[in-house]
């Protein structure tokens, strides 16, 4: 092989790559990032399967999640693209992503029932699904609370009423302990970044910056008005966090890595740098419970960071 053979075979292979990841990044940022979506309830077509035999069709990969969280799981026929937990969803067909569905594959599924979301599914998907005749359920999943109410309200579409309940009940009171657990710590400005470039955020009605505060932190950007706002470099900089927190897809990753070039941030000079798996922290689901444990150890460590640097200057 030539050296010009060679050389095409490797940027052929960073183009991949570099797809590769827009792809993992784009599904990430759709789970972060507010969308224009329809928030009313669906009253078109009833099912068509016989009692005991409901068909599901989620067009998220949380949505999947919820609906096994929520014990209906033997009701779902098809998912969404990226969905990859709980393991069996691997198995089923896929119908497409947030931009495009394959409609050939959820007709030969026959769904009853299709689980939109709120802040991802866009209005003229679901409108287009209405229009063809399909029952589109709305499922608002924005704050920690929204997760509850999600499971309860799947559960009662697939009967499984009791399931859903308890699963909720069981979310919420992990919320609850996480609370008890750090109510009275001292508090930490916290910047927490979705992506770099462009550089994102949370606001304080997003539940990451709820799990923050549960974890007695406070988000430096709270006060912003959009859920995910757009923020610049110097914003970031004035505000000062101590604490550094991203998600990233593997333990290589480091998303943050750009803040090391400004030495005299607060977050550089405690080395306050911190990430959790990006699946815990970016699908609304119940196992944002384990996200919040490693966000309240994250603060934790960072006080007893703040707390030597004070014992060392005194």
């Amino acid at each position: 092989m030539g050296v010009c053979d060679r050389r095409d075979d490797a940027v052929r292979l960073v183009i991949v790559r570099r797809w590769r990841l827009i792809a993992f990044v784009s599904t990430c940022l759709l789970f972060l990032l507010p969308a224009c979506t329809d928030t009313t309830e669906a009253t078109s077509v009833a099912g068509k399967s016989p009692p005991g035999e409901l068909r599901i069709v989620t067009l998220a990969p949380h949505l999947a999640e919820l609906v096994y969280a929520a014990g209906a799981g033997e009701t779902l026929v098809g998912v969404s693209a990226y969905s990859n937990y709980p393991q069996a969803v691997k198995a089923l067909p896929q119908i497409g992503d947030a931009f495009l569905i394959d409609q050939e594959q959820l007709l030969l599924l026959q769904p009853d029932i299709l689980l939109a979301w709120e802040s991802g599914t866009a209005v003229r998907t679901v409108d287009e699904l209405r229009d063809r005749g399909y029952r589109v359920e709305v499922i608002r999943t924005n704050g920690l609370n929204d997760i509850a109410q999600a499971l309860k309200k799947i559960g009662h579409l697939t009967g499984h009423s009791t399931e859903a309940n308890s699963a909720a009940a069981e979310f919420l009171a992990e919320i609850d302990r996480m609370h008890v657990v750090d109510a009275h710590q001292e508090t930490v400005r916290v910047f927490y970044q979705i992506s770099s470039r462009p550089l994102y955020t949370v606001n304080g009605d997003h539940y990451v910056s709820e799990l923050i505060a549960l974890c007695g932190g406070e988000n430096i950007f709270s006060d912003l008005g959009a859920l995910a706002p757009l923020v610049s470099e110097e914003a970031v900089l004035v505000r000062d966090p101590e604490v550094m927190i991203a998600g990233r897809f593997a333990d290589d990753d480091e998303p943050l890595a750009d803040w090391r070039h400004w030495p005299a941030l607060t977050a550089n000079v405690l080395g306050n740098f911190f990430y959790v798996p990006m699946d815990l922290l970016a699908r609304p689901t119940p196992r944002l419970a384990q996200a919040g444990t490693i966000i309240c150890e994250i603060l934790e460590e960072a006080r007893q960071k703040r707390q030597h640097r004070q014992s060392g200057n005194t």
